[in-house]
């Protein structure tokens, strides 16, 4: 007996579902080639109304920038640090900045002759294969 009702059940719920299928087609079928267009304002905002072409403004293609634009030169500033730590053998070593916590690695051609650990210089910063390298490095007294 309880098969019976669970066969009863499933014919309802088919045939719910194809009731609810077909009422999905119809409604579907009334969408006309006008209400499924979508019209873009001078804000770049989506419409369902056609914009006036009286409103329209015109864009000449000389103003329309498509590449990236260029980088403009920043003047280097100079960093303050002090160097933290210097290798006389193999000849590099890390200044850090005294505004921040970073370190800068250096070598010494970048460097005075005469540089040493805990001496105050003066340096600016340029990218290298590792991350930041100090270039230009001028002791300060």
């Amino acid at each position: 007996m309880y098969s019976k009702e669970n066969k009863k059940n499933k014919e309802n719920k088919k045939l719910e579902k194809q009731k609810k299928k077909e009422i999905r087609r119809q409604n579907a079928g009334s969408r006309s080639f006008e209400d499924m267009i979508a019209y873009v304002d001078e804000n770049g905002n989506l419409t369902d109304t056609p914009i006036d072409p009286t409103t329209k403004t015109v864009v000449e293609l000389e103003h329309i920038e498509i590449s990236t634009p260029k980088k403009e030169e920043v003047e280097a500033v100079p960093f303050t640090g002090r160097v933290e730590y210097f290798n006389t053998e193999k000849k590099f070593g890390f200044i850090k900045d005294v505004k921040s916590v970073n370190k800068y690695f250096f070598h010494i051609n970048q460097a005075p002759a005469n540089i040493a650990e805990g001496q105050s210089v003066e340096f600016e910063v340029e990218k290298g294969f590792k991350g930041l390298n100090a270039v230009n490095i001028k002791i300060l007294k």
